[in-house]
Parts: C-alpha cells; structure tokens; sequence
C-alpha cells in the first residue's frame, strides 16, 4: 500500500497559516493519504506558537529541514521524509526556496505570482525537468468551482470583463496590485481563451504604498477577443467578478459567492430570425446580426419559451439561469490537486509552464504601466 505523501509548509504567514489548516484538515480525514510533516518559518514566535498548534516539527529555514535528513531518502530521525512542499513565502525569495526543495527532490507547490522575474521561473522550471519532480503554482481562483462550471460553458469567449477589488491592507506590498491581484484573472482568461495576446495597453498609479495600488488593463487577443480588468487594493468595498460575452450568451460570474449567472438568447427566437419568420427590420440597427432584439415579444415567434429552470428577462428573447455549482473552498481543492499530481505524477492543473503565462503577462503589463507614467509625467 503506497505511504501517505509527507507535507511541509514553508512561511506562515496569511497563506501559509491556511495552507497548514488545510493540509491537517485533509489529514484528519484522509490519514493514509497525506502526513503534514514539518513547518520552516524564520519568525521565532509565529514557528513557536504553530509548532505547538499542530504539534509538528518546526524549522527556521529550509536548510535546517533538509540538514536533519528530511530531505534524504530512507528514515530521518523524524522518523519520516517530506516529499512535497507547500511554498508560501514573498515573492522574492520564491525561487531559491524552490530550488532548495526541488534539488533535494521534493516537489512544490508555489504560491502566485510564480516568481519574481521570468528569469526565475525559467530556473525553476528547468531544475523541475532535470529532477522529474512536480511544480504547481497557487492561482487559487482556478479552482474556485464557479470558475469551473464557467469553463464547461466556454463556446468563443470574445469580451472578458474583470473587477478585482480590496480594501487596502499591509499585506503583499512587496509587489504591486497587477501581481498581486490581477494575476489571478489574468491566468483565468489566458487559460480560457487559449490565444496569444496581440496589444496590451495599461495605466496604473500607487496610491497608499510606493507600488502601484490601483489599475486598468485592456488586452487583445489573436482570436479577435478583448478583455477588461480592473484591480485595486485601495478600494472601499471587496468586490471579485468576473463577466464573459460569447455569441448568443452572457456569463457573470462572483468569485466569493461561487455563483454564476448564464443569460441566452431563446433558440426559438434564433432559428424565427433564421428562417425568416421575424424580420430583420423588427430588429434595432444596433443590434442586426447579434440575433437579439429587445422590442420583441416572445409571442411574436413561434416556439417562443424559457429554458428549463430559466426565469423570465426584462428583454424578450433572453432566458437568465443561475447555474448550479457544488461550492467547496478553492484552497482544498488546489492542494488536492497537487497531492494528486504528486501521487500519480501527473500534470497538475495550473502548471509551472501556465504560472510562467501569467507572470511574463503581468510584467508586460507592468512595463506599460510604468510606460504610461512617463508618457504623463507621473514618474
């Protein structure tokens, strides 16, 4: 029978503290699965105070984890060996911890953004390959389960829009809002559209700390779709929505509520328009060719009905459904996904390569910014 997976959690601070509740939760549930073995936190009190909660070993760095054999194949005098990590440290020092982890042979799941520079994360990426080991990185919203059901109902997505807003904390200020923030939607739009990103155009400004705080993106792609985004960390509400247009259907989607609304256009008012029964000049010029209009009753075509488990729209022709999505919290499923990947040696669903996607988009972005600045004076 295969020996559970070891785990260690490297930083504890906001995320790894979750990761460390998560990983014992699994635990509690799943003991012949998964071990949390170890903790590396530099911070005497904070390693201290979680050794004592979760009652695990607790090291304040990884050389220390690796240097008391948990790292070397056979019994440690822990009386075990990790074999995966969970690595939520800043920015900065991602990738000489990953390196670490990776060349004593443990596979790693890095928190986002991937690295610091694409010059780190091509590093990482190379000592994955050379080792055979697993890289995941933690674009958690992936695995939000409205993110999920939204992606069985892609046909040609072709207007994205994206509103990521916080209210401001001391968290994560060692990287600006676009890293920080709009990442997330940056890789879930780059994983649904599937196309390369032709213009990019961006403004940002900081606002309470010397990064960049608040910005808007407008990108394109070769696919002909375009996609908003709108991320703040200086903002009086929390906000995380998510918007797609695709021929004939509108998707909206709540991140924190793992909702999501599908409004379609009513087939049978498609095919009256297609087969000539409504006439083309019933339609506004505006809207000729989208096979829509609002100043039609539903009685004037025939077949004219609401979807099932559909309610009725303020415009004729269109059906809203709130779809139906099992909820499950994100970070559960993410490390699960990477337990997965890890026992099975498997892809992992965001993998290093998709981590790598959205960074160099990001710094793209950043660079436009930073651009934009001093095109208006503002650097």
């Amino acid at each position: 029978m295969p020996q559970p997976i070891q785990v260690a959690v490297v930083g504890a601070g906001s995320f790894g503290r979750n990761h460390l509740r998560v990983y014992r939760e699994m635990e509690s549930l799943h003991p012949e699965l998964l071990h949390l073995d170890a903790l590396v936190e530099p911070d005497a009190a904070r390693r201290s105070e979680l050794a004592a909660q979760y009652n695990i070993p607790a090291f304040a760095s990884v050389s220390d984890l690796l240097s008391t054999n948990l790292g070397a194949p056979g019994p440690s005098p822990l009386g075990t060996r990790v074999t995966a990590a969970s690595v939520c440290v800043p920015t900065l020092h991602h990738a000489a911890v990953a390196q670490q982890l990776l060349l004593a042979g443990i596979d790693v799941l890095i928190e986002k953004p991937f690295a610091a520079t694409l010059a780190e994360a091509d590093h990482i990426l190379a000592l994955a390959r050379q080792h055979k080991r697993i890289v995941q990185i933690g674009h958690l919203e992936r695995f939000n389960p409205a993110v999920t059901a939204l992606a069985a109902r892609i046909t040609r997505p072709m207007f994205f829009e994206a509103h990521r807003l916080s209210i401001f904390t001391p968290r994560s200020l060692d990287i600006d809002v676009v890293l920080d923030l709009m990442i997330h939607d940056l890789d879930i739009v780059l994983a649904l559209t599937r196309s390369a990103v032709t213009e990019v155009r961006a403004v940002g400004l900081p606002v309470l700390s010397p990064k960049v705080d608040i910005a808007n993106v407008r990108l394109e792609f070769a696919s002909g779709c375009v996609a908003n985004f709108t991320a703040s960390r200086v903002s009086t509400e929390l906000v995380r929505k998510l918007r797609l247009f695709q021929p004939h259907q509108y998707l909206s989607l709540d991140f924190a509520r793992q909702d999501l609304l599908s409004i379609d256009v009513d087939p049978a008012l498609l095919a009256a328009i297609q087969s000539g029964v409504l006439a083309t000049k019933d339609i506004p010029a505006g809207l000729k060719g989208t096979g829509f209009s609002p100043s039609v009753s539903p009685t004037r075509y025939p077949g004219a009905s609401a979807p099932e488990g559909a309610t009725t729209h303020p415009s004729a022709g269109l059906s809203l459904q709130q779809v139906e999505v099992p909820h499950g919290e994100p970070l559960r499923l993410e490390l699960e996904n990477f337990l997965n990947a890890v026992r099975t040696r498997t892809a992992p669903r965001v993998t290093g390569d998709d981590g790598r996607a959205a960074l160099a988009l990001a710094l793209e972005i950043n660079d436009r910014i930073a651009a934009h600045a001093q095109r208006a004076g503002l650097a």
